[in-house]
């Protein structure tokens, strides 16, 4: 059988262990919060409601801050555990773990002090919980957080948004469905214009997770009781309202022992003709006997969930951290392998790329299909070839002895004056290529997954592979521009022998004679520029094919066989402490990888603690 201490136990500790890794709910958190699935039971009420009083009734001891204002700045995980009879009183925190505290005025300074340590001396609050453990044989196992009290005004010292700023960090825990709401009013105040019935009824209008408890019952006028809000009359809860005599402010300066003011408060009910006949639900030792009952009611319901959060959490987290890699080897061996590893898996992308396993590699054809073709087609020939431009040539070609038959001196000139204009979209074709590379060098190592852990090595790798593109397109350049010149270098003779026979066997012969006798005139200008643009045009259908395989041969083919070439001749070279900083990672994923290894060993031990408990059944 389950004992109530062993659930209870079992949720202080995963409780303490999330505490430390930052996991307190009511936050934005990274992860999936354990801390908001595991059941507890918060304090919420007005100041002056007599919250604190309740609380140290429920522990038996004097612990906590009080002052006017805003005294409970921070949460407070008050943890009770039940210790043997001849056991002496103790109390730990988190925060000091090697410390045991005997002395109850030292721990309400301390407190004090933590809450200092975070918030300043100002009047400011903060979300992050204070965890205090209660080792006792007066009290029951039970878990209260403590939180501050509702406030209407803010006082001198506060910043305007005070208000807004406790009830929205109330609201973060009792809005939660794990969360059972202690909603303390005093009695002697209108419960109707209670602040914490008010946010309990908004957060749980049906009331399951709300338990009543009245305050300050002796300080009502005489003649007055608070049986209709008792018996459930006035604002009916599913639990029942429990009511409460706390301390006397001169009980408490005069340092009344708790243990005393218990007896008291037994007495008060047990003799008091309003309240008699319901002594045996009263007072703060009921209060806690009947939270714990709950809680460890809520608790056992709650564990299958539980179990199925973390086993859902421990998944992801196994996932991440396969994701996020192992920590990086100190041998050196072991670091150039890791580095070798990457680079391939870069380098299998890039190829994916180019290849169409992934998209961008057709932008290369794009750019001999589309921009080389309409780069050719701008060129200036019409300008060139005008019968102004040919007839200048020409003559200038001629010199003093005018041609005789053809002009070819003013033929040669013509052509290599009009294959120059090739170089530009050559060499354009190489560039815009090479930029497609680039682009898909910079995807590529976006993509790579296992890099992105490492921006040294991303910055490294990215570039080495710009610089061996840098050569590849020198290159290539070198080569296209081979290309054009090999054209105006030897010209394809036999185009030009076949032309007067196609005048010829046009069996026209005025045309023949118009050419022999019309030497000088206007239409043998044009005759020559036809000619010349007929030869140009059949060399760049030529390096519309020739520059497109240059360029992938020097380019697209060099970067998928030896892109990283240089680059691991260099890497051979290096020491072990080089390549350590090749590896030095991103500190942002090391500290995730961290706080993933912390979260998923607090998971594990908490699935190892719930397995630990034999739950009946």
């Amino acid at each position: 059988m389950t004992t109530m201490e062993s659930l209870i136990g079992l949720v202080n500790r995963i409780q303490r262990a999330c505490t430390m890794l930052g996991d307190y709910g009511g936050g934005d958190n990274a992860f999936s919060s354990l801390w908001e699935a595991l059941p507890s039971v918060a304090v919420v009420g007005g100041q002056s409601s007599g919250k604190s009083s309740v609380l140290e009734s429920i522990v038996g001891r004097d612990f906590l801050p009080r002052g006017s204002g805003i005294v409970t700045r921070r949460p407070l995980v008050l943890q009770l555990h039940k210790t043997d009879q001849a056991s002496q009183d103790y109390a730990e925190f988190l925060h000091l773990p090697k410390r045991r505290f005997t002395d109850f005025a030292a721990v309400r300074k301390e407190i004090q002090d933590e809450t200092d340590r975070l918030t300043g001396k100002t009047k400011q609050i903060s979300p992050v919980p204070i965890h205090l453990s209660i080792y006792s044989p007066n009290v029951v196992n039970l878990t209260l957080i403590d939180l501050p009290g509702l406030t209407k005004v803010a006082i001198e010292g506060q910043p305007e948004s005070i208000v807004q700023d406790i009830e929205t960090m109330v609201r973060s825990y009792v809005e939660k469905p794990n969360c059972l709401i202690l909603a303390i009013s005093p009695a002697n105040q209108d419960i109707a214009t209670s602040d914490a019935i008010k946010l309990a009824r908004e957060v749980d209008p049906t009331g399951e997770r709300t338990f009543g408890v009245l305050t300050k019952l002796d300080l009502m006028d005489k003649g007055t009781n608070a049986l209709d809000v008792l018996e459930g009359r006035s604002y009916r809860l599913l639990h029942p309202w429990v009511g409460i005599v706390n301390r006397s402010q001169a009980d408490i300066n005069k340092n009344v022992d708790m243990i005393v003011a218990r007896r008291k408060e037994r007495e008060y009910f047990a003799t008091s003709p309003d309240y008699g006949h319901l002594a045996s639900k009263m007072g703060s030792e009921y209060l806690a006997k009947l939270l714990s009952q709950h809680l460890e009611f809520v608790i056992r319901a709650r564990i299958p969930s539980i179990t199925s959060l973390i086993n859902k959490s421990i998944d992801e987290l196994e996932s991440e951290m396969d994701h996020l890699g192992r920590p990086i080897a100190v041998d050196a061996g072991a670091q150039l392998y890791t580095i070798l590893e990457l680079c391939r898996a870069f380098e299998k992308i890039f190829k994916e790329h180019l290849d169409g396993g992934r998209p961008g590699g057709d932008r290369v054809y794009g750019v001999f299909d589309n921009q080389l073709p309409a780069a050719l087609r701008k060129l200036p020939f019409d300008r060139h070839l005008s019968m102004q431009n040919v007839r200048r040539v020409v003559s200038e070609a001629d010199g003093y002895q005018p041609h005789l038959i053809a002009p070819e001196q003013g033929y040669r000139r013509l052509i290599e004056g009009s294959l120059n204009y090739f170089r530009g979209p050559a060499e354009a074709s190489v560039d815009a290529v090479h930029f497609v590379l680039k682009e898909l060098v910079r995807k590529s190592i976006g993509e790579t997954q296992e890099l992105k852990r490492f921006p040294t090595l991303q910055a490294d790798i990215g570039a080495a592979a710009n610089e061996a593109l840098e050569r590849f397109r020198d290159e290539s350049k070198k080569t296209v521009i081979r290309l054009v010149d090999m054209e105006s270098s030897y010209l394809t003779v036999e185009f030009f022998r076949r032309l007067p026979q196609e005048v010829d066997k046009g069996g026209n012969p005025a045309v023949a004679t118009t050419t022999t006798t019309d030497r000088y005139g206007e239409g043998h200008f044009r005759r020559i520029g036809s000619n010349v643009s007929s030869y140009v045009g059949m060399v760049s259908e030529t390096l519309k094919n020739t520059i497109p395989k240059a360029v992938v041969y020097c380019q697209v083919r060099e970067a998928k066989q030896s892109l990283l070439n240089y680059f691991y001749t260099q890497l051979g070279k290096k020491e072990g402490k080089q390549l350590l900083q090749m590896l030095d990672e991103d500190p942002a994923l090391m500290e995730r990888r961290q706080q993933c290894a912390k979260r998923l060993e607090l998971y594990k031990a908490a699935r190892d603690e719930i397995d630990s408990v034999s739950w009946a059944r």
